[in-house]
């Protein structure tokens, strides 16, 4: 949708990149190399989820893994190293400038931004479950990270909700601290084989139960704590006691902001884009986790943050071609 122009432009950049995720990162340190000004706005945490991810053992190059934090760190230092200006800040906006046709992002605190081009790389966050104490007890014994929250619960039973790959990995960073692990699966576990390897001797050694066909009800808090789980197993009704609970049933996009924009999206609300990572949006790129078909992964990520960059170049050198 053309912006009016009635609006003061506060900054005007080559590239705006929003998030600051591995895939902007990636794209940062390409744009950045060839003297293209780039600015980064990050809302919640410098490297996205990779950051609260414990340990990542897929990504090229560290035959003995490496932790999401270092990893992003990493990347950010490399952004940095070559000019990307990483600032916080939460977009509400993307409009495009109805003289010549750039555009124009604001932000929360009413900032506008000019950009001739924008990366669009938020990522994705934890989806939710929607049962009642859910969202009571969020913080105070539901939680969707267990490299944030695990080691509150020391000695303590937890129950894990889901049955895929990031669920069975987290369930298996907190068997560090807790005593027991019940872990609640709608139907059936569907995480890769190595995990569900790794999954088994956990079972064995007595820290996991598997609750195969069931389904969470609700989350039962006392005292400003959870205390319970109710769930429905093979039809039946259960009731699980224990002293918190993890929730990892996927991820959702972080595309909210763009409920008013022009950016097509597909039905679950990723980003649509053509060969070259362009929105139909002109001017507008997307990358990483955002982007409808993405793969989910790290290396990906910070592979099709390369490649939007280098399109960006393209589209900087010549608007017209896209």
């Amino acid at each position: 949708m053309p912006q009016d122009d009635t609006k003061t432009l506060i900054e005007e950049h080559d590239v705006i990149m929003i998030g600051a995720g591995p895939s902007a990162l990636a794209a940062a340190v390409y744009t950045t190399r060839e003297d293209i000004g780039t600015v980064l706005l990050e809302k919640g945490v410098v490297g996205g989820l990779a950051a609260i991810t414990d340990q990542v053992d897929n990504y090229p190059g560290f035959p003995e893994g490496i932790t999401g934090l270092h990893l992003a760190e990493q990347l950010e230092k490399q952004a940095e190293r070559f000019g990307a200006d990483i600032r916080y800040g939460e977009v509400t906006e993307i409009t495009t400038h109805s003289d010549d046709h750039t555009v124009l992002v604001k932000t929360i605190d009413d900032t506008t931004y000019k950009a001739k081009a924008v990366l669009i790389a938020t990522g994705s966050d934890y989806r939710k479950i929607g049962v009642p104490g859910e969202e009571e007890y969020y913080g105070r014994g539901v939680h969707y990270c267990a490299t944030c929250d695990g080691a509150f619960y020391r000695d303590k039973k937890l129950v894990v909700v889901g049955g895929g790959n990031s669920a069975v990995q987290e369930a298996l960073f907190l068997t560090r601290f807790t005593t027991h692990i019940d872990l609640l699966v709608r139907s059936t576990v569907k995480a890769s084989e190595v995990l569900q390897h790794e999954l088994q001797k956990a079972v064995d050694n007595g820290k996991i139960t598997i609750h195969l066909d069931t389904k969470t009800d609700e989350i039962v808090g006392e005292d400003n704590k959870v205390v319970k789980v109710k769930a429905t197993k093979a039809g039946k009704p259960v009731e699980i006691e224990t002293d918190g609970a993890f929730i990892f049933v996927g991820l959702i996009p972080n595309t909210q902001f763009l409920k008013n924009s022009d950016v097509k999206l597909d039905e679950v609300g990723f980003i649509i884009t053509d060969q070259n990572l362009h929105t139909n949006m002109h001017g507008v790129f997307a990358s990483g986790d955002v982007r409808s078909g993405a793969t989910m992964q790290i290396a990906s990520a910070v592979g099709e943050g390369a490649t939007a960059a280098l399109k960006m170049r393209e589209f900087l050198e010549d608007p017209s071609r896209s």
